[in-house]
């Protein structure tokens, strides 16, 4: 006998088709039979050892989230409702070029400071394990959801080269084409960058081409978040889609936004871009997240000259007040690149977590507002903050654009990703509720997308871009990762002042057929795993 039937589900099944009234049968982490309109036709209904009552309840696959920071998180909570309550069944981690694998003790290290901000320091993490393959066999051992790994270039940079402002040598980049190779060997699917990050950032575009034609040699693709979000956008996208034209790669650009105000209204001429590059044959997806404000760390605003070397060699010129008053400068006069080529606006730039609970007092408030509050100019809050927290805050960056996030999200090769970054006190909410927003506010409320439509967006396209073929689909032979939601009150519990929040409406979540998320409520039950590249 099968271990469940869900009866009368309202079958949404992440192809883009209209949904259909079915009862669906799992047996052994698979969906074995779909009976469609079984109680009209009157037929012998199928049985299981457990029933469940789907009536009123969308049935959809599980949600893939192209665009997670869980790569610790996964390891540290157990539990993680942040994704798994909001139906997510796949995070896709290893994003902007900067994660924990590959890796040596030395790398290990620089890269733990790097991104204390996005994971927190580790200290409660046993790191056991130097490849990808380790980190992927670690993640085996049992996590709240399924995930999948980008191998992060700027990582594979300071192993091979560090965090020198040069040219790779021809040894070096050999070194690099190898660890990529490795990763993607070891079941990788893809190479993610962070083009506004040290050290990925002083790879020329040459240099990228090579290691993205071995992305290309094992059927992966590449992720860059690219080099300018701000003045040089749509420049930086075009880069982006000529070199993976150029190393016949598949392109998947990352929270793939239009911000500042230099590009109020332009995300008509990003897709007409992407338009144009997908007709001469280019094979390309994005994914956004469903909100305005960005999310990163507070010295990634800083100019690349001033990252370079690294963590210590940022905090050293941050003390001296002569090379801190030229990085002021770029900042506020130039544009810095690190500030994607726009003069800072201190009054966007809310402080979201730091790692010094002393420093609490900040979170919440914006630069400006807590300069103001001190009496003296946002530089010098900002530097205070970097040096006293060692460049722990994260930020939110208030320079979206509502009709440049609806347009995007409305495009053919568009799919779901959060960028959530977990850590701090109060982070972006899109971390708890970019899935539950995108069904509830941009569905139901405001029509931007249809229900098919945003299903296949969250499931089924990310699936075909991560070369699943199991997955991403209701259908029979596929795996039972479902989720079940109610489309009249699927929601995001999350805001900015509570971004904590669970949503509503999402009662049941499977992976492999087992409950993640049974009545509203977490399990005990660990059956994520690391899905790896289905070889070419």
């Amino acid at each position: 006998m099968a271990d469940l039937v869900i009866r009368d589900a309202d079958v949404v099944d992440g192809t883009g088709a209209p949904a259909y009234r079915a009862d669906v049968v799992v047996a052994d982490g698979r969906i074995v039979s779909i009976v469609k309109e079984a109680a009209a036709a009157g037929c012998q209904r199928p049985s299981a050892t457990r029933e469940l009552d789907a009536e009123g309840l969308v049935l959809s696959p599980g949600f893939i989230d192209m665009h997670a920071h869980s790569d610790l998180a996964l390891l540290r909570d157990q539990d993680h409702s942040a994704k798994a309550a909001q139906g997510v069944t796949l995070e896709v981690i290893g994003q902007d070029g900067l994660s924990y694998a590959p890796v040596d003790d030395r790398t290990l290290a620089e890269v733990r400071r790097a991104i204390t901000g996005w994971n927190g320091h580790g200290d409660d993490i046993d790191f056991d394990w130097r490849s990808v393959g380790e980190y992927l066999d670690r993640l085996d051992r049992g996590i709240a959801v399924n995930a999948a790994y980008l191998i992060p270039q700027g990582t594979v940079r300071a192993l091979a080269v560090g965090w020198e402002d040069r040219e790779a040598t021809p040894q070096e980049l050999d070194r690099m084409r190898q660890l990529v190779a490795e990763g993607l060997e070891q079941g990788a699917v893809g190479m993610s960058s962070g083009l506004t990050y040290t050290p990925g950032m002083y790879a020329k575009d040459a240099e990228l081409t090579e290691l993205c034609r071995v992305v290309a040699q094992y059927g992966g693709y590449y992720c860059p978040h690219h080099r300018s979000y701000g003045a040089g956008a749509l420049q930086a996208y075009e880069e982006m889609v000529a070199l993976t034209r150029e190393a016949d790669c598949p392109l998947h650009l990352a929270h793939a936004t239009m911000n500042f105000g230099v590009n109020m209204g332009r995300a008509p001429e990003l897709l007409s871009l992407l338009d144009d590059a997908l007709a001469a044959g280019a094979d390309i997806s994005l994914d956004t997240y469903p909100y305005t404000p960005g999310c990163t760390t507070l010295v990634a605003l800083l100019p690349s000259w001033a990252s370079e070397g690294g963590p210590e060699e940022i905090l050293r010129r941050l003390t001296d007040d002569k090379t801190a008053e030229r990085i002021r400068h770029d900042l506020e006069v130039v544009g810095a690149d690190g500030c994607h080529g726009v003069p800072v606006e201190w009054d966007t730039i809310e402080i979201s977590g730091v790692t010094d609970p002393a420093l609490q007092a900040y979170v919440g408030r914006t630069v400006e507002d807590s300069a103001a509050l001190r009496g003296e100019a946002p530089w010098v809050t900002a530097r205070r903050l970097l040096v006293e927290d060692r460049l722990g805050p994260t930020i939110l960056q208030h320079v979206g654009h509502e009709e440049n996030v609806q347009a995007i999200m409305r495009h053919r090769v568009h799919t779901g990703g959060s960028d959530g970054i977990l850590q701090g006190a109060k982070p972006h909410p899109r971390a708890y509720g970019t899935f539950p927003h995108y069904l509830g506010r941009y569905v139901r409320e405001l029509g931007v997308l249809s229900l098919e439509e945003c299903v296949a967006h969250l499931t089924g396209r990310p699936a075909a871009r991560l070369r699943l073929p199991d997955r991403g689909v209701v259908r029979e032979g596929y795996r039972a990762d479902l989720v079940l939601f109610d489309p009249a009150t699927v929601a995001a519990g999350a805001t900015f002042d509570q971004p904590r929040t669970l949503p509503t409406g999402i009662p049941h979540v499977l992976i492999d057929g087992r409950f993640v998320i049974e009545d509203g409520r977490r399990t005990d039950v660990l059956a994520g795993r690391a899905v790896r590249r289905t070889p070419v």
